[in-house]
């Protein structure tokens, strides 16, 4: 039995001295979850769009959006040009109930949307949005996350405020639509 402790010690010490040494800072490679990711950015890229992560606020958390932009009903889904060009199919927002949005935005400071939604399920979360940026076209698509500890959703509406970057948009005329399964909206903007 001594032989064994003595065989496991002197394998176990050197081992964790190597990891704790040489380990990769950060998380590690997860060979399903990152290729698909480095697909579809190759794909948006071959497609001519660009993806840009929006973090949402809570509107507890601060400001509200200036309005003004004549909100208009857009049909439903995701574009078949972007849809064809995901390698997984977004998950989608029952019903956007309404958007606060101002029709024009300096290019050097930061685009605010004020945005309530109908959530797809009572374990989910508004947690941010995916802007995708192709020409003259805008796609913003609300991402969700789980509530976690297997918690509910007090309520299946949703509001939150999503900001643009500054410096992500060139001046310049935009349609922007905000993708949702059942009725999606869309509103000019002008990016000065």
């Amino acid at each position: 039995m001594k032989w064994v402790l003595v065989a496991i010690l002197l394998l176990i010490v050197p081992y964790t001295i190597l990891t704790l040494r040489y380990r990769k800072p950060g998380p590690a490679f997860e060979p399903y979850s990152d290729l698909k990711n480095r697909a579809n950015v190759s794909r948006l890229l071959a497609a001519g769009y660009q993806r840009i992560a929006i973090v949402a606020q809570r509107p507890a958390e601060g400001g509200r959006a200036r309005g003004g932009a004549s909100i208009l009903p857009a049909p439903g889904g995701v574009p078949a040009d972007l849809r064809s060009t995901l390698v997984e199919p977004l998950q989608l927002a029952t019903e956007i109930t309404s958007v606060t949005a101002a029709p024009a935005a300096a290019a050097n400071q930061p685009y605010a949307v004020q945005i309530a939604c109908t959530l797809p399920g009572d374990q989910q979360q508004l947690g941010g949005a995916d802007l995708y940026v192709r020409g003259d076209q805008l796609v913003l698509a609300p991402t969700f996350e789980p509530t976690g500890g297997g918690l509910y959703a007090r309520s299946r509406q949703a509001a939150v405020l999503l900001t643009v970057p500054a410096g992500t948009l060139k001046p310049g005329q935009y349609t922007v639509t905000l993708i949702a399964e059942r009725g999606s909206r869309a509103w000019p903007i002008e990016v000065r």
